[in-house]
């Protein structure tokens, strides 16, 4: 199959493999980062994969920042540092016992951080006037496909959520309208898990298929 063909199709091998990638996808904790450099094809792959992601009215409403400076990633994990430890307790004290002995967070571990902002346009946005947060939820969409992209390179993400995002805007010259959406850690791993870490942990169950998908004549 190649780039001119009108009608892609796709085999159950493709499919599977899609399944597979999928599956095997995991939240990349710092523990696990390895210090190599990654190739700057790779780079370029998971940045294209971004690029492919569907966008509400074709608004392409995203931009990255690659980080790799030692001082700058030392300034986002403070900033991870102080709200870490307003998280810890807000959890009963079974939970946050168990939260203070978690890793969850690469800053430092990984050899490259991407920062994720959400770019509003001015004015109005096909498809987004009636619900304006579909500009965030297309920047999720690019963000999942790196995630993909990258597990399909063996290499791994980790997405910190416990930062505040204007310490990063700072620390990153971000203009005052852009919105951080994902703060990622990005690296080659010595391994990954079967399961997710909170899963393997008892943080939380899974859910199954008929908890979440609602059938009803309605």
């Amino acid at each position: 199959m190649t780039s001119t063909d009108k009608n892609q199709q796709f085999t159950f091998e493709n499919s599977e493999t899609l399944r597979q990638i999928m599956n095997a996808r995991r939240d990349v904790r710092g523990n696990r980062f390895l210090p190599t450099p990654i190739h700057q094809e790779e780079l370029d792959k998971i940045y294209a994969a971004a690029l492919s992601a569907p966008s509400v009215g074709f608004s392409q409403p995203w931009e990255f920042i690659t980080i790799t400076d030692r001082a700058v990633r030392q300034t986002i994990a403070d900033s991870f540092s102080t709200e870490n430890d307003k998280a810890s307790i807000m959890f009963d004290a079974q939970k946050s016992q168990q939260y203070q002995s978690l890793k969850l967070e690469g800053i430092l571990q990984s050899p490259l951080n991407i920062a994720v902002f959400y770019n509003p346009k001015k004015g109005p946005v096909l498809g987004q006037t009636s619900m304006p947060e579909m500009g965030r939820y297309s920047v999720v969409c690019a963000v999942q496909n790196m995630w993909l992209m990258a597990r399909s390179l063996n290499i791994g993400i980790g997405w910190v959520s416990i930062v505040n995002p204007e310490h990063v805007k700072t620390a990153l010259y971000a203009p005052q309208d852009r919105e951080l959406i994902a703060y990622l850690c990005v690296g080659y791993v010595d391994k990954f898990y079967d399961k997710p870490e909170l899963e393997t942990l008892n943080w939380e169950a899974r859910k199954q298929a008929q908890q979440v998908i609602l059938n009803g004549s309605y």
